[in-house]
């Protein structure tokens, strides 16, 4: 009884701590609570996104693509031969780690690897050459473009502790190898890379892409914008509907909150199918639908990128496209594209850092990539491998 009272006055005085310190320093309360939330949110096992809560099996399997990723290799072998030992140390983790899992489009996240701003020259030239062999040139463009805005809100907030340029960290999973499973990861604010490899085989996904503002009209970065090819071509496919197909299209006419459900810490959601279905627009539809798909399976490398879409092609008629807002040419929306094997989401947000409205705007906006059943991180494919090669 003595044992469970000093329990009991301990838990007590922890939380007059947590409620103090929220008062007196919000974000710092944050960063004391995030690895007890962030741990709890990854106890449940890895599954899968699914449309009903099970996998659907089959879906995925190794076999060769023909598409070298020697340079990828290369460049990870680069990378970590730039670093120093204590930071190699940080930054390598196995290929089956919980750390794949721990990405967060959050500033106060906790961050693992080696981040931007403590490397050199020399390092940062390296890492950036790992993403720019992994990424196809737009890709990487809207990847740097994405950090650049990143500054631009520092900028504006008066606050580069919580945001910046180069706040930015990378990870490796198992050594970069030919044969065996490896990967890496870039995790930051509003910028989220994950890129499985084996073999000749690539997964990009989860891949987040967003920001806040979405364009810089003043300051260093002025003339800065991202993510406008995919509001345009995700306009052009709702508005290339008749009226009967955009109310099976439309899921809900109000834009009122977020929409995004494949976020941090949502591997296992359970998102249904939705809209209308691809396999049922005329061949004009199906072009911009496909030119929509196109702007997000591009961010791969070339070769790669043609692989992944041939994947996404093959499921074309048990994959739908669902929209949530106005369709006007000024509209703020949501859309998703989901199947089997992919689900992309763009979704306008509501402010968090920048002042306005609490109602989602066009000055912020949030993009996920996933592959569903399974395959995020490339875990199917992992789980197949480790079947064939016990370790």
């Amino acid at each position: 009884m003595r044992r469970a009272l000093k329990i009991v006055g301990v838990g007590v005085v922890a939380l007059v701590v947590l409620v103090g310190l929220a008062v007196w320093n919000p974000v710092a309360a944050s960063r004391v609570l995030w690895p007890v939330v962030e741990n709890a949110m990854l106890a449940e096992p890895f599954l899968g996104v699914t449309s009903d809560g099970a996998i659907e099996p089959g879906l995925f399997r190794i076999e060769a693509t023909g598409v070298s990723t020697a340079p990828i290799r290369d460049a990870a072998v680069a990378f970590l031969a730039s670093l120093t030992p204590e930071q190699r140390g940080r930054t390598l983790f196995p290929v089956d780690d919980l750390e794949w899992r721990r990405w967060a489009n959050i500033s106060i996240s906790t961050r693992q690897g080696v981040g931007l701003l403590e490397m050199d020259a020399a390092q940062i030239e390296a890492a950036f050459g790992l993403m720019a062999v992994t990424l196809s040139a737009r890709g990487f463009e809207t990847s740097r473009n994405i950090m650049r805005l990143e500054g631009h809100l520092a900028d504006l907030m008066d606050d580069h502790n919580e945001y910046g340029e180069q706040r930015y960290w990378f990870t490796v999973m198992g050594e970069p190898s030919e044969r065996d499973p490896w990967g890496w990861q870039l995790d930051g604010h509003h910028l989220i890379v994950n890129c499985f490899v084996l073999g000749d085989q690539v997964v990009l996904t989860p891949t987040f892409m967003g920001s806040e503002p979405t364009r810089a009209d003043m300051g260093r970065f002025a003339g800065t914008a991202i993510l406008e090819e995919e509001l345009a071509a995700g306009l052009a496919v709702i508005n290339g509907l008749d009226d009967g197909q955009r109310a099976v299209a439309i899921i809900d006419p109000d834009k009122t909150a977020n929409n995004n459900h494949g976020e941090l810490f949502q591997d296992n959601a359970v998102v249904p199918y939705e809209g209308i279905r691809l396999g049922d627009l005329d061949d004009a539809q199906r072009e911009l639908a496909l030119e929509l798909i196109r702007l997000y399976t591009g961010n791969l490398r070339a070769g790669h990128a043609e692989v992944r879409l041939s994947e996404v092609v093959r499921h074309w008629d048990d994959t739908y496209f669902a929209w949530v807002g106005d369709t006007s040419p000024d509209a703020v929306f949501y859309y998703r594209i989901h199947s089997p094997v992919i689900m992309i989401e763009y979704d306008h947000q509501t402010p968090v850092a920048l002042d306005g409205p609490n109602r989602p705007s066009r000055n912020h906006v949030h993009t996920v990539v996933r592959t569903p059943n399974g395959n995020d991180y490339g875990k199917d494919l992992l789980r197949q491998h480790l079947l064939e090669h016990p370790h």
